[in-house]
């Protein structure tokens, strides 16, 4: 019973640990690194709050070191995805008529959980199983992860206190119900927190979620699963699920009482995915909220009063932490030709000082790419690239997959601003450079605007504030997060809510209200205190 209007804890952003040389963080991931590489984990899926072992054990490695065994996973089938939304479907009545500060309660003890005794578990996960260095893996699974289940507790109550005017005799309420169904959650490989958030939203809202991770993220959802049950998430609110797309697939998009997608991944599949629920939208009790943020090919546009060691900055950073496997990565730059060779040459020195390989070497600054999928496309790139006579490849190149998935981060100048790589999605460490005119900024923007499908990210460097007036009004569209004399990477929880529109995804903006505003049917209650007793109007009265 609540008697009470509880404010919530102040919510802040989770504090980024710096994991230097003798700080006691450093030594405590490295030992439970070690530790949870001893234990040779075999996971199971979750469905109704119980662990779901098959007969088909499929082994994980870490993407740097190939002959390295991490553990196993049982990976399913079309009954268990059946199993799940079942699971999903009779914990549903129950969870979401739990106090909204219950549910909100589950979420924020998650978030402390995350920031402090599953830490290093959380960041030696994604450091094994994604092939993340220890700040990228920190400033994810943990600082974001944290701040998506703090502000999304927040925005939760932002949204029930939006309430409707009332007259003299009357009280008029909104409530903001569940969905009428199950959501599908659909989560990617390269943000352990985005594969947290996307089940974890709609279930603070008060849905039940069938959730499918990439199964190159396996490793570290295990771990969130681990942490959402000890923060006391009721059974069957949450179901994880390691079964093929496809397979998934037949089995939620004809189900009546699929409700909604939640999804992060490339635009092809969102787009058969959309197509799928249209094709049977007939089928269903309500028509499913489909939101999605798909790919990118984000650009950097430097203007010729920009800073060279800025740009050069920018774009060391922007494209190729993470081995450029951000949906926000800097993959294209037009730079002016007043200040190319500067840009060109301090970009080269920082290039001559990244270290590649493993991430369990805190010295190394650029790990392995995520598979061999992965790895064969973006290589390919690379090699088209080098016998190209429009594009010249001016840094990197090289590539080896003996031990790990690894590609040096390489840096293609072209000619031709419509050559491949400055259009297409490459989704690893290449960035291509196209220099312009400095004379030629206006056509330039329009060139940024035309080129790409895509609109998520992209940045502006000038030190002329004409110039970046101009070019945030030309490019109002061009991109979802939009960056002023900084990189297109790294949106913060309740500072920059992330997302693009075009071919990058339906806008939803992860990291804010409007994201919420998704997971919820609004109901209007009028409340009549006095009701009337004679239908005759005033006007109906004789002179």
């Amino acid at each position: 019973m609540a008697n009470a209007i509880f404010e919530l804890p102040v919510v802040y952003n989770e504090p980024v640990l710096n994991y230097a040389p003798g700080s006691s963080e450093r030594a405590h991931v490295k030992q439970v690194i070690q530790d949870i590489k001893s234990e040779q984990w075999d996971i199971p899926m979750i469905i109704d709050g119980k662990e779901v072992r098959t007969r088909d054990k499929r082994t994980i490695h870490a993407p740097h070191a190939l002959h390295e065994t991490l553990g196993t996973y049982s990976h399913g089938s079309a009954r268990n995805i059946r199993d799940a939304i079942q699971a999903a479907l009779n914990a549903k009545k129950e969870w979401e008529n739990t106090p909204w500060h219950e549910r909100a309660a589950v979420f924020l003890r998650a978030a402390e959980l995350l920031a402090g005794p599953y830490r290093a578990r959380m960041n030696a996960a994604t450091m094994l199983g994604q092939s993340k260095n220890i700040y990228q893996a920190e400033i994810d699974c943990v600082a974001e992860l944290a701040d998506f289940y703090r502000y999304n507790a927040t925005y939760m109550t932002q949204i029930y206190e939006q309430q409707p005017e009332s007259p003299a005799g009357i009280w008029n309420r909104l409530e903001y119900r569940a969905l009428e169904g199950f959501v599908f959650a659909l989560t990617p490989f390269n943000f352990t927190s985005i594969a947290g958030n996307l089940p974890g939203a709609p279930a603070l809202m008060g849905n039940t979620v069938v959730w499918k991770c990439a199964e190159t993220q396996i490793y570290s959802a295990h771990v969130i699963m681990e942490v959402l049950k000890k923060a006391g998430l009721p059974d069957g609110v949450i179901n994880l699920v390691f079964v093929d797309g496809p397979a998934a697939g037949k089995v939620v998009f004809r189900h009546p009482e699929f409700a909604g997608l939640h999804f992060t991944g490339s635009t092809g599949v969102f787009q058969l995915l959309w197509q799928t629920i249209a094709d049977n939208v007939k089928r269903y009790r309500s028509y499913p909220r489909i939101v999605g943020e798909t790919g990118g090919k984000d650009f950097v546009l430097a203007h010729r009063s920009a800073d060279p060691k800025e740009v050069a900055t920018a774009l060391a950073r922007g494209a190729f932490e993470y081995q450029g496997q951000k949906c926000s990565a800097a993959s294209r730059a037009y730079i002016p030709s007043n200040i190319w060779k500067e840009v060109n040459q301090y970009l080269k020195e920082d290039l001559s000082t990244f270290k590649m390989g493993s991430p369990e070497d805190f010295t190394n600054f650029i790990n392995a790419v995520i598979d061999e999928k992965a790895y064969s496309k973006i290589t390919g790139y690379i090699t088209k690239a080098g016998r190209d006579k429009s594009a010249r490849i001016i840094a990197g190149g090289e590539f080896n997959n003996s031990e790990g998935y690894f590609i040096q981060p390489t840096v293609i100048r072209t000619k031709d601003p419509a050559y491949r790589t400055m259009c297409e999605e490459i989704f690893g460490p290449v960035l291509t450079i196209y220099t312009y005119d400095e004379d030629k900024y206006e056509e330039t923007l329009k060139l940024v605007d035309e080129t790409s499908p895509y609109a998520l990210t992209g940045a502006i460097f000038s030190t002329e504030r004409q110039a970046i007036i101009k070019a945030t009004n030309e490019l109002r569209n061009a991109a979802g997060n939009f960056y002023i004399n900084d990189k297109p990477t790294g949106a913060v929880v309740g500072q920059q809510p992330f997302g693009g529109a075009r071919a990058s995804g339906t806008n939803d903006k992860a990291g804010s209200v409007l994201n919420l505003y998704r997971w919820v049917s609004p109901r209007t209650i009028k409340e009549n205190f006095n009701p009337p007793v004679d239908y005759r109007y005033p006007f109906l009265a004789e002179e």
